[in-house]
């Protein structure tokens, strides 16, 4: 039985979806070298050993729809909501024990300047509107190339409109007339999924999120599930506004492996089984880190490069397949 292998990605601009399917699988395919499944390599990147899909919906957010849809949003609300997801993810990363005595002294200064121009002190947030906040606080972040990971774009602007994309997707507006954003994104995924089954998701950043209620819509068989640097873990800015809430294992997903970077730091909270609950056959997510060398660590390919991905995500393919 052939599986299909469908990848979503996550922030970004516009995107050549066969280059980036292809990147994926040779990121894939490095990995399962190096996990000691080069036996299975040729069939992954030849075609034959799934029917990869790549679900490719960053053309949406090229240009900003009709604000103001079912969900009333504005593009005020969403720097708000950015400006908040910005703050609890650079708390996070200073909060967490595990993490602060391994810090650069240089990163720890960025990281209290960001916070400091997301929250200034005394609450004062007459310091700016929301999106100015969130663009000063990523040129602090930017600053330290062990924080690049943010987004790796040019300028701390062009960062803060990639990440944007989370808060325009989470506050459900834009409306074309018939659908909002959030609606048109999922039904892109949707339509790359066998709805006969089996399925293999593989989402990255932004995209956990939209997979995630994809396969809540979807009645699709879906083997492993596996999620990377996922900001679903962020309480306050994404956790309250995924559906449905609280958050939950898909019924059709058999098998989830949630994977995180501790350089990583989208991925805020990065233990999803402290909250997800289980679906009828009990599954939860499995949070397994991983450690990437190099300044930028939130790369889906480099993810996906790791052996600890994609060992069990070939392993997955292969007993499938022999089914």
């Amino acid at each position: 039985m052939k599986p299909r292998l469908v990848f979503v990605h996550g922030i970004g601009g516009p995107r050549d979806a066969a280059a980036d399917l292809d990147e994926w699988l040779r990121a894939v395919a490095a990995g399962a070298r190096a996990a000691g499944h080069s036996a299975h390599v040729s069939a992954l990147t030849g075609g034959w050993g799934a029917d990869a899909r790549f679900a490719y919906y960053g053309d949406l957010f090229r240009t900003a729809g009709a604000q103001g849809g079912p969900a009333g949003t504005t593009e005020d609300e969403d720097d708000e909501l950015l400006a908040a997801l910005l703050l609890e993810a650079v708390d996070e990363r200073l909060a967490d024990p595990t993490l602060a005595p391994a810090l650069d002294p240089a990163e720890t200064r960025a990281l209290h300047a960001a916070r400091t121009r997301l929250a200034p002190p005394g609450g004062a947030q007459g310091a700016g509107a929301p999106a100015r906040r969130a663009v000063n606080a990523v040129t602090s972040l930017l600053a330290v190339p062990g924080l690049r990971s943010v987004g790796g774009w040019l300028s701390a602007r062009a960062t803060v409109g990639m990440l944007g994309q989370v808060a325009r997707y989470l506050n459900r507006g834009e409306t074309d007339g018939t659908a909002t954003l959030d609606q048109r994104i999922r039904a892109r995924v949707a339509d790359c999924l066998d709805p006969d089954g089996p399925n293999i998701v593989v989402a990255h950043s932004l995209g956990t999120v939209v997979a995630l209620e994809t396969l809540h819509e979807q009645a699709a068989d879906v083997a492993l599930f596996v999620t990377l640097g996922s900001p679903l873990g962020i309480r306050t800015a994404v956790r309250p506004r995924v559906r449905p809430h609280p958050l939950g294992t898909p019924d059709g997903v058999r098998r989830w492996l949630n994977f995180w970077d501790r350089d990583d730091i989208v991925a805020a909270r990065p233990l999803l089984e402290g909250f997800v609950r289980p679906n009828a056959d009990a599954v939860v997510p499995v949070s397994r880190r991983v450690d990437s060398d190099g300044a930028w660590v939130h790369p889906a390919a480099t993810y996906l490069a790791q052996p600890a991905v994609a060992g069990p995500l070939v392993e997955a393919l292969t007993t499938v397949a022999e089914r």
